[in-house]
Protein backbone atom coordinates (compact mmCIF):
# COMPACT_ATOMS: atom_id res chain seq x y z
CA UNK A 1 0.00 0.00 0.00
CA UNK A 2 1.06 3.75 -0.08
CA UNK A 3 0.09 7.02 -1.36
CA UNK A 4 -1.67 6.94 -4.11
CA UNK A 5 -2.55 10.06 -6.35
CA UNK A 6 -6.24 10.46 -7.59
CA UNK A 7 -7.49 12.58 -10.22
CA UNK A 8 -11.47 13.73 -10.84
CA UNK A 9 -12.94 15.22 -13.62
CA UNK A 10 -16.24 17.60 -13.01
CA UNK A 11 -18.63 19.96 -14.08
CA UNK A 12 -18.01 23.22 -12.79
CA UNK A 13 -21.55 22.42 -11.15
CA UNK A 14 -20.56 19.47 -9.50
CA UNK A 15 -17.58 21.46 -8.24
CA UNK A 16 -19.94 23.88 -6.47
CA UNK A 17 -21.61 21.63 -5.03
CA UNK A 18 -18.17 19.76 -3.47
CA UNK A 19 -17.35 22.87 -2.04
CA UNK A 20 -20.49 24.09 -0.50
CA UNK A 21 -20.75 20.59 1.02
CA UNK A 22 -17.81 18.39 0.78
CA UNK A 23 -19.48 14.88 2.25
CA UNK A 24 -20.75 14.89 -1.35
CA UNK A 25 -17.50 14.64 -2.37
CA UNK A 26 -16.28 11.81 0.02
CA UNK A 27 -19.71 9.96 -0.88
CA UNK A 28 -19.06 9.83 -4.29
CA UNK A 29 -15.67 8.39 -3.87
CA UNK A 30 -16.20 6.15 -1.02
CA UNK A 31 -19.58 4.95 -1.06
CA UNK A 32 -20.81 1.98 -3.26
CA UNK A 33 -24.48 3.40 -2.99
CA UNK A 34 -23.59 6.21 -4.33
CA UNK A 35 -25.99 8.35 -6.96
CA UNK A 36 -23.02 8.82 -9.28
CA UNK A 37 -21.54 6.10 -11.06
CA UNK A 38 -20.02 7.93 -14.05
CA UNK A 39 -17.62 9.54 -11.75
CA UNK A 40 -14.62 10.31 -14.36
CA UNK A 41 -11.88 9.63 -11.57
CA UNK A 42 -8.00 8.16 -12.46
CA UNK A 43 -5.49 6.84 -10.28
CA UNK A 44 -1.85 7.58 -11.00
CA UNK A 45 -0.57 5.12 -8.08
CA UNK A 46 2.50 6.86 -6.26
CA UNK A 47 4.28 8.38 -9.19
CA UNK A 48 2.37 12.03 -8.50
CA UNK A 49 5.67 12.71 -6.26
CA UNK A 50 8.27 11.87 -9.33
CA UNK A 51 5.95 13.33 -12.25
CA UNK A 52 6.04 16.95 -9.65
CA UNK A 53 10.28 16.36 -9.67
CA UNK A 54 10.05 16.05 -13.63
CA UNK A 55 7.89 19.01 -13.66
CA UNK A 56 9.73 21.40 -11.30
CA UNK A 57 13.12 19.66 -10.63
CA UNK A 58 12.12 19.80 -7.19
CA UNK A 59 9.84 17.47 -5.08
CA UNK A 60 6.92 17.58 -3.71
CA UNK A 61 7.97 18.96 0.10
CA UNK A 62 8.45 23.01 -0.17
CA UNK A 63 8.21 23.38 -3.49
CA UNK A 64 6.05 26.65 -4.65
CA UNK A 65 6.28 26.45 -8.19
CA UNK A 66 3.41 26.96 -10.22
CA UNK A 67 3.46 23.64 -11.99
CA UNK A 68 2.69 22.27 -8.75
CA UNK A 69 -0.85 23.19 -9.31
CA UNK A 70 -0.74 20.30 -11.79
CA UNK A 71 -1.64 17.74 -8.83
CA UNK A 72 -1.87 20.03 -5.61
CA UNK A 73 -3.20 23.38 -6.38
CA UNK A 74 -3.10 24.29 -2.80
CA UNK A 75 -7.12 25.49 -3.31
CA UNK A 76 -8.54 22.81 -0.89
CA UNK A 77 -12.64 21.54 -1.00
CA UNK A 78 -12.48 21.16 2.83
CA UNK A 79 -9.30 21.75 4.62
CA UNK A 80 -11.01 19.49 7.63
CA UNK A 81 -11.75 16.49 5.25
CA UNK A 82 -9.26 13.70 5.08
CA UNK A 83 -9.43 11.83 1.69
CA UNK A 84 -7.17 9.18 2.67
CA UNK A 85 -3.78 11.66 3.06
CA UNK A 86 -5.34 14.79 3.85
CA UNK A 87 -7.74 16.96 1.82
CA UNK A 88 -8.61 17.29 -2.23
CA UNK A 89 -7.70 19.48 -4.27
CA UNK A 90 -9.11 21.67 -7.34
CA UNK A 91 -8.65 23.49 -10.19
CA UNK A 92 -11.56 25.55 -11.81
CA UNK A 93 -12.48 24.63 -15.28
CA UNK A 94 -10.29 27.97 -16.44
CA UNK A 95 -7.03 27.15 -14.39
CA UNK A 96 -7.61 23.45 -16.00
CA UNK A 97 -7.25 25.34 -19.17
CA UNK A 98 -4.31 27.18 -18.21
CA UNK A 99 -2.44 24.24 -16.98
CA UNK A 100 -3.17 22.38 -19.61
CA UNK A 101 -1.75 24.59 -22.20
CA UNK A 102 1.80 24.53 -20.12
CA UNK A 103 1.73 20.61 -20.00
CA UNK A 104 0.95 19.66 -23.08
CA UNK A 105 3.90 20.78 -24.31
CA UNK A 106 5.93 18.28 -23.07
CA UNK A 107 7.10 15.54 -24.32
CA UNK A 108 8.56 12.52 -22.85
CA UNK A 109 12.33 13.56 -24.54
CA UNK A 110 11.51 16.51 -22.13
CA UNK A 111 11.11 14.51 -19.09
CA UNK A 112 13.69 11.86 -20.04
CA UNK A 113 16.21 15.24 -19.76
CA UNK A 114 14.98 16.33 -16.38
CA UNK A 115 15.11 12.97 -14.59
CA UNK A 116 17.70 12.87 -11.78
CA UNK A 117 17.69 9.47 -9.83
CA UNK A 118 20.79 10.54 -7.64
CA UNK A 119 19.06 13.93 -7.12
CA UNK A 120 15.55 12.18 -6.42
CA UNK A 121 16.95 9.82 -3.88
CA UNK A 122 18.43 12.62 -2.44
CA UNK A 123 15.17 14.90 -1.50
CA UNK A 124 13.61 11.47 -0.89
CA UNK A 125 11.09 11.99 -4.02
CA UNK A 126 8.02 9.20 -2.99
CA UNK A 127 7.98 6.42 -3.79
CA UNK A 128 12.03 5.84 -3.10
CA UNK A 129 12.45 3.75 -6.00
CA UNK A 130 14.72 5.68 -8.32
CA UNK A 131 18.55 3.90 -7.75
CA UNK A 132 16.45 0.52 -7.68
CA UNK A 133 16.08 0.43 -11.95
CA UNK A 134 16.71 3.80 -13.69
CA UNK A 135 14.60 2.56 -16.88
CA UNK A 136 11.73 1.22 -14.56
CA UNK A 137 11.87 4.50 -12.55
CA UNK A 138 11.61 6.73 -15.82
CA UNK A 139 9.42 4.57 -17.43
CA UNK A 140 6.62 4.43 -14.57
CA UNK A 141 6.66 8.25 -14.32
CA UNK A 142 6.46 8.70 -18.09
CA UNK A 143 3.42 6.65 -18.17
CA UNK A 144 1.86 8.20 -15.81
CA UNK A 145 2.70 11.56 -16.83
CA UNK A 146 1.20 10.83 -20.25
CA UNK A 147 -2.23 10.09 -18.30
CA UNK A 148 -2.31 13.46 -16.43
CA UNK A 149 -1.32 15.26 -19.50
CA UNK A 150 -4.55 13.18 -21.33
CA UNK A 151 -6.83 13.95 -17.95
CA UNK A 152 -5.92 17.30 -18.32
CA UNK A 153 -6.39 17.88 -22.26
CA UNK A 154 -10.13 15.61 -22.52
CA UNK A 155 -10.81 17.98 -18.86
CA UNK A 156 -10.07 21.02 -20.95
CA UNK A 157 -11.99 20.14 -24.04
CA UNK A 158 -15.32 19.46 -21.76
CA UNK A 159 -14.95 22.57 -20.12
CA UNK A 160 -14.38 19.99 -16.49
CA UNK A 161 -12.96 21.01 -13.37
CA UNK A 162 -10.02 18.88 -11.92
CA UNK A 163 -9.70 17.51 -8.23
CA UNK A 164 -7.25 15.84 -6.97
CA UNK A 165 -6.31 13.77 -3.80
CA UNK A 166 -4.51 11.32 -2.04
CA UNK A 167 -5.64 8.14 -0.60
Amino acid sequence: MGMIANLLRVSQNKLEEYLKDSSLLENDMYNEDSDDKNLQLADIDKSWDGIIFLLTGEGFQDNDNALMRVLFSRQLIDEEQDMGVGPAHYLTPNEVKEIHSQISTVTVKDLKEKYNPTKMEELEVYPNIWKRDNDYGFEYLSRYFLDVQRIYAEASQNNEAIITFLN
